[in-house]
């Protein structure tokens, strides 16, 4: 409800504070996600739509500038969107999946560093889901592998080691993982039994 003057309520407004709810644009909505001044959202249409802070291109638009009401990213539909402190990740409906914005240690699992105003693919396999935290993602392809990449300083990517990986590195060998979450120094899944 609170904007932080980066218009990341999505009303149309930047630094207005909103202390009760609003309703944010004329779509219905499936999914939301917050990051740190920015919003997505995945709209009933299956339509990827981003709003707030954008320096760092965290909004997928293919710039930097701040947008104050929800706007659409690329013509494809989505499935599932995951916001992390200055990027985000979505899986679209062909089940590939995409990054963009802030890549800090490799956060956006392009095999780079470099910041990405608009969607860049993440491999060439397929996944059902995937979470953002503030500076790792990771996801799960659809044999139900767990993968891991950006930031790893406390050990966040789980595979062993405190290095930082700018590419998916796999979780482990196991295969029947369906749910996964990140927090900022911490991720959390959960394994079929």
């Amino acid at each position: 409800f609170r904007s932080h003057g980066s218009g990341s309520v999505g009303d149309g407004t930047a630094g207005t504070n909103r202390l009760a709810p609003v309703r944010v644009g004329s779509s219905t909505w499936k999914s939301v996600t917050v990051g740190n001044g920015h919003t997505c959202g995945i709209s009933s249409a299956d339509t990827l739509w981003c709003w707030g802070a954008n320096d760092l291109g965290q909004l997928g638009l293919g710039t930097n500038v701040a947008v104050y009401a929800p706007t659409q990213v690329g013509a494809a539909e989505w499935k599932v969107v995951a916001a992390g402190a200055r990027h985000a990740c979505a899986v679209r409906s062909d089940d590939t999946l995409w990054c963009w914005g802030e890549n800090v240690s490799g956060k956006l699992g392009d095999g780079t560093t470099t910041n990405r105003t608009s969607p860049v693919q993440v491999g060439s396999t397929t996944w059902s889901t995937v979470t953002a935290g503030d500076n790792q993602t990771c996801g799960i392809q659809r044999t139900g592998t767990l993968w891991c990449w950006g930031y790893n300083s406390s050990g966040q990517l789980g595979n062993g080691t405190t290095v930082d990986r700018a590419l998916p590195t796999q979780v482990g060998t196991l295969d029947r993982w369906y749910a996964v979450d990140a927090g900022a120094y911490h991720v959390e899944a959960l394994l079929k039994d």
